[in-house]
């Protein structure tokens, strides 16, 4: 399907390019080069260069530090913030999940499909503890981490395929094996209400999450609000006894404050 819908006349290239160069950032990155983000997007060297100097001189990127090395601007910025207040759940939530990461000392966070992966778009620190270093523009596979699973697993069925497609096997999520990832985690959601997926599984053993979907009559897809920790902190047990209930009970009470139905009707349809 992606093929088709870029291989339509609607379809404008030059956009496409200049977006994934955006996306080729990292919140790790000191900056990138033209090679750099050539390497990453797989667009030739002189086009990006004409995108980055266009991207540069509209704002959205910016030389401040380094002139060989790009950096987003002040212009995606503007355009981040005001893409927040223009969806109304993401103020609203901000109170409930702070509150929870104080209450159970856990890193909470909001994740977004952005294609093959997982973006953190909003992250909430316990106040006074130490938690774990995952920061907003992170992205984390569909396969291998509890927020992934529950992304897959909350999705109607034609999204699913698609997404399974656009990941093009990314981390081993081959068709078999997203099938048996929505299975275990459609269970989970029917019976408990969150998912956790099991760390003999996950990408990263050093991090242990606890996820709930939820459907935002403002979005297409699940928005996914994620509890992590480090093993130690935040055990299997724990996932499953309070930080999941308490995490669900939070996207209950939002939709609530919504106006809506529960987001279980949604993904048991």
């Amino acid at each position: 399907m992606a093929d088709e819908i870029e291989t339509d006349r609607r379809f404008a290239t030059t956009l496409a390019r200049g977006l994934s160069v955006l996306r080729a950032f990292r919140p790790s990155d000191d900056g990138l080069g033209n090679a750099e983000i050539s390497e990453r997007t797989g667009i030739p060297k002189s086009t990006v260069s004409r995108l980055t100097f266009t991207l540069q001189s509209l704002g959205y990127l910016n030389h401040a530090r380094r002139h060989d090395r790009y950096r987003p601007g002040p212009a995606l910025l503007a355009l981040g913030n005001m893409a927040s207040a223009s969806i109304s759940f993401v103020d609203l939530s901000a109170p409930l999940m702070q509150r929870l990461a104080d209450e159970t000392a856990t890193l909470a966070l909001l994740l977004v499909r952005d294609h093959q992966k997982m973006l953190i778009v909003k992250t909430w620190r316990p106040r006074g503890v130490a938690s774990v270093w995952l920061e907003v523009g992170h992205r984390l596979p569909f396969n291998g981490t509890s927020s992934g699973h529950a992304f897959l697993s909350a999705l109607p069925e034609d999204s699913f395929n698609q997404a399974v497609t656009d990941a093009d096997g990314d981390r081993g999520l081959t068709p078999e094996r997203a099938q048996d990832v929505r299975r275990n985690g459609r269970g989970q959601l029917m019976t408990a209400g969150f998912v956790v997926t099991d760390p003999d599984q996950y990408f990263a053993a050093n991090i242990h999450a606890v996820a709930v979907p939820f459907h935002s009559r403002d979005l297409s897809e699940p928005v996914i609000f994620t509890c992590g920790g480090m093993p130690d902190v935040l055990s299997v047990s724990r996932m499953q006894s309070e930080v999941g209930p308490k995490l669900l009970s939070v996207v209950q009470e939002l939709e609530r404050m919504m106006g809506q139905g529960p987001s279980r009707a949604t993904w048991e349809l």
